[in-house]
């Protein structure tokens, strides 16, 4: 297995890095929220179900950046009751 890399970062580092997550992942989930409601819309007016399986099976692949920012909370959580 790989080292933790978050173990090698500063806490302003840290910081840095969990504020681009957290907008890159909100920012993409706007879009993936006006996809799915254009998919549920689709699937409806075409009667073609599948498309559901589609949009919700989409919203999984936000999984991995909220897994990475909660890593970063811990991390960060763990080195400031470290230093208190």
């Amino acid at each position: 297995m790989k080292a933790n890399k978050l173990s090698e970062l500063s806490i302003e580092e840290l910081e840095s890095k969990k504020k681009t997550i957290l907008s890159a992942t909100i920012g993409l989930g706007i879009v993936m929220i006006l996809a799915c409601c254009a998919l549920f819309y689709f699937a409806i007016s075409s009667k073609n179900f599948a498309l559901i399986a589609v949009a919700i099976g989409g919203s999984l692949t936000f999984v991995p950046s909220l897994i990475s920012i909660s890593q970063i909370n811990s991390e960060i959580k763990s080195r400031k009751s470290k230093y208190l």
